[in-house]
């Protein structure tokens, strides 16, 4: 007899009440709910899988180049420069998932949610199909456990390659897949990495993710109120539950009675305690206790108890996607409230502003830094020059050449190996150059210089550079010198 102590009640449902953990296997319920939930998830999967290869101006609909600090989104990219842009972006996203939760619950996490989608209509029917389905004798065969992990293994690498395809995009994933591992370590060790999570996830850790690891859930009851849509049990109309059987008078549909302990008969409820909506729920919930953080939406509960009311003769509904106030309190249902008013209002305000920033930001972004080695150096002719890297982000879809000069020192030019900047459509390039001028131009040493950047097609912008140099004394008695 183990000596662990026990809680007083379940603190989670993927734990026994010693602290163990509960391996939840749980029944699948077909119905018209699991059929659309099937046809939303492979549509995903599809466009999940597809995605990182198709292209958009050249580049895949969305690419988040940590290494480069590149971010595109469907032919557009933003860079760490678009600072106002990529926080309200962001916010944007936030918001519209508030209100999506605040009118519907949390139907992203049981019908749109990567951890749902795969763990539901990947991993749990492939384990179905090598142990059998939970409920029905177990397929016999040591070795059927495992091939379900190799199979998970192959199927855990195809995601992991695919989920790094966002991040490095498919034409240097390819690179690294035709190459031995020992030309490209890292790169390989990611890959390595992620399939392993993947492995763990969906192969050990499932459903505990949604429970422990993801905020979503603890954040709902700041984002439901009483007129959300949710999954809910119709308690006025289920209970008292218990065990039924026919009386000899019928009476209404099918003429059940709920009989207690005591042989007594009670006021008829609808529910027959079977606990289908126990056993299939994905998360190991019990919905009659009512609204809980592990509930995922996913709407099994709701195919298992039809199909029992099916069988008895009492109509669908007992447990139903609607709001407390409308299945509890009997009040009707409002959309217009104000939290779904809100929402809508503060998403069109920073959707509007960031259309102004997008549609006002400059063509192109220039940055001027100093070049490592000495800050300048003073030729036999007498003129200083600074060593500057060039960096020049094009934000346009057209190839522009771009042109540098010094606007404020006479006799000051920017020296660079072509007379243009030519930088393609949605591109950065970095250049080392010179920035050459009089040593007249240094009466007290470094002074503030500018340099225009220009397109010739609109585009200017004048940057300020503190030039190095010496004072006229130190150069002419140093002839040459480094600064």
């Amino acid at each position: 007899m183990s000596n662990a102590p026990t809680a007083d009640e379940r603190v989670l449902s993927t734990l026994n009440a010693d602290g163990s953990r509960r391996w939840l296997k749980p029944r699948v319920s077909p119905g018209r709910f699991l059929f659309r939930r099937r046809i939303v998830a492979y549509v995903l999967i599809i466009f999940f899988t597809v995605l990182p290869h198709l292209r958009i101006a050249g580049k895949p609909p969305i690419l988040i180049d940590l290494l480069h600090r590149e971010f595109t989104f469907f032919g557009t990219t933003l860079y760490p420069t678009d600072t106002l842009l990529l926080a309200l972006l962001g916010l944007i996203t936030f918001l519209s998932i508030f209100f999506l939760t605040a009118m519907f619950g949390r139907v992203w996490c049981g019908w749109a949610c990567p951890q749902t989608v795969y763990l539901e209509f990947v991993y749990r029917p492939i384990e179905r199909f090598f142990e059998g389905a939970p409920g029905h004798k177990p397929k016999k065969g040591a070795w059927r456990k495992p091939a379900k992990f190799l199979v998970y293994l192959v199927l855990s690498f195809f995601l992991a390659n695919t989920f790094i395809a966002y991040f490095v995009g498919t034409d240097n994933l390819f690179q690294w897949m035709q190459r031995s591992p020992l030309d490209h370590p890292i790169p390989f060790l990611v890959v390595a990495v992620v399939t392993f999570f993947m492995m763990f996830d969906f192969g050990f850790f499932r459903e505990q993710l949604c429970i422990v690891a993801c905020p979503y859930g603890r954040f709902q009851s700041v984002m439901l109120d009483k007129n959300s849509l949710i999954i809910i049990y119709d308690s006025v109309r289920g209970e008292p539950r218990g065990k039924k059987k026919r009386s000899s008078k019928p009476t209404g549909d099918i003429g059940l009675k709920v009989v207690s302990g005591d042989g007594l008969e009670q006021k008829q409820g609808d529910c027959i305690d079977c606990k289908m909506c126990v056993t299939t729920c994905p998360t190991g919930i019990d919905i009659r206790d009512g609204l809980q953080l592990e509930c995922v939406n996913c709407a099994q509960c709701i195919d298992a108890c039809d199909s029992i009311m099916d069988k008895i003769g009492r109509p669908r509904g007992l447990i139903r996607y609607g709001s407390q106030a409308s299945v509890l309190e009997h009040h009707k249902t409002s959309l217009l409230r104000p939290r779904t008013m809100l929402y809508p209002l503060v998403i069109l305000v920073l959707a509007s502003l960031f259309a102004f920033v997008w549609v006002t930001r400059s063509p192109a972004f220039v940055t001027i830094m100093r070049s490592y080695g000495a800050p300048f150096t003073v030729m036999d002719d007498g003129t200083v020059t600074n060593a500057v890297n060039v960096k020049i982000q094009n934000r346009t879809p057209t190839v522009a050449s771009y042109t540098l000069e010094l606007v404020d020192i006479e006799g000051g030019t920017v020296v660079a190996s072509g007379d243009e900047y030519i930088v393609g459509p949605q591109e950065t390039v970095e250049r080392p150059m010179l920035l050459e001028a009089p040593v007249s131009a240094f009466p007290d040493g470094p002074r503030m210089v500018t340099i225009k950047v220009s397109d010739g097609k609109g585009f200017e912008k004048l940057i300020q550079y503190r030039m190095m140099g010496p004072a006229n004394a130190q150069a002419e008695s140093k002839g040459d010198g480094d600064g």
